[in-house]
């Protein structure tokens, strides 16, 4: 089978492997779509924990269909249609996964539309609600633009909060105010908002954090989710102490720490918005597999507004 394999230099190359069997508790996936994000580009750089770069495969996200089942892997997923979350070697005609990282996807939904929502989805539900939002709160959401933050402001809005949205032109301000988005903050023309917020959901991190952060309102808490700007600022820790008063809770959340049971429960709750029609896909671009380099190329200078995905065939 083809597969994209990060080369010393960094780059992807497309190349002939042999497919993955599935071992214990795992099952093969043949893929239909495949989603790529920024992690990926982070993985290619050598820079994501634990994995090295060069002779990887990215890709954490797939949606496809169920080939081939590994011993103790339930034998009824065979057939059967799923969102795949691999740790590793999603760029590939199949994949194998752990079978409790596989979630059932709609017989009838289109499969770019499911990866599209995918981990990001996952991620936006999960967050806003371990952040415990409520409907009439207002909420921040940083990168609003990004696969997350898109989902994000759909899934709060659709809760019935107040969405201040923070993106780069007033055209990706515009799509957002279609998507449920009050209020756009143009992050070009002004560095912070002149509001405060009772949830913030950041998918940018960055030196910037901590500016976000003094945003909160009493008993505010902030979600940080995503790091495409880097690492936080120095001062993080120390504003979170000087509003130690508005009691604020600061929680950095990654899917890798989710179980089982909370992945079912939270892709529930984004199907049933999706079917319901109060989410909405974002879909940027859908690309070639051996077009890979240049969707991570794309995520690395932020130009996506969504999804882009990647078709293995």
């Amino acid at each position: 089978m083809r597969a994209a394999v990060v080369q010393p230099s960094g780059a992807l190359d497309l190349i002939d492997v042999e497919q993955p069997a599935p071992g214990p508790g795992q099952v093969l996936v043949e893929a239909d779509v495949i989603g790529a994000g920024y992690v990926d580009v982070m993985l290619s750089r050598g820079e994501y924990r634990g994995i090295p770069g060069p002779g990887s495969v990215p890709g954490m996200e797939v949606v496809g269909r169920v080939q081939a089942a590994g011993p103790g892997a339930p034998g009824d997923l065979v057939g059967r249609r799923v969102l795949a979350m691999p740790a590793l070697g999603g760029y590939a005609e199949r994949v194998v996964v752990d079978a409790d990282r596989v979630l059932s996807v709609p017989e009838e939904a289109d499969a770019a539309e499911a990866v599209a929502l995918g981990v990001n989805a996952l991620v936006a539900e999960i967050a806003l609600r371990r952040a415990g939002t409520a409907a009439g709160e207002h909420v921040l959401v940083r990168g609003a633009g990004g696969g997350i933050g898109s989902l994000a402001t759909q899934i709060a809005s659709a809760r019935g909060a107040e969405v201040t949205a923070v993106t780069s032109s007033a055209a990706r301000g515009e799509r957002l105010l279609e998507l449920g988005a009050a209020r756009i903050v143009d992050r070009t023309a002004s560095a912070v908002p002149d509001r405060t917020y009772d949830v913030i959901v950041d998918t940018v991190a960055g030196p910037d954090a901590g500016r976000y952060l003094k945003l909160l309102r009493d008993n505010g808490r902030y979600a940080l989710c995503g790091g495409v700007g880097g690492a936080p600022g120095e001062d993080l820790l120390s504003t979170l102490l000087s509003d130690f008063h508005k009691s604020p809770t600061l929680l950095a959340f990654s899917l890798n720490s989710v179980t089982p049971q909370e992945l079912l429960r939270s892709w529930q709750e984004i199907t049933a918005l999706w079917t319901g029609g109060l989410l909405s896909p974002v879909l940027h671009q859908r690309l070639a597999l051996t077009d890979a380099e240049h969707a991570l190329e794309l995520l690395e200078r932020g130009t996506p507004f969504g999804k882009v995905v990647l078709d293995p065939r």
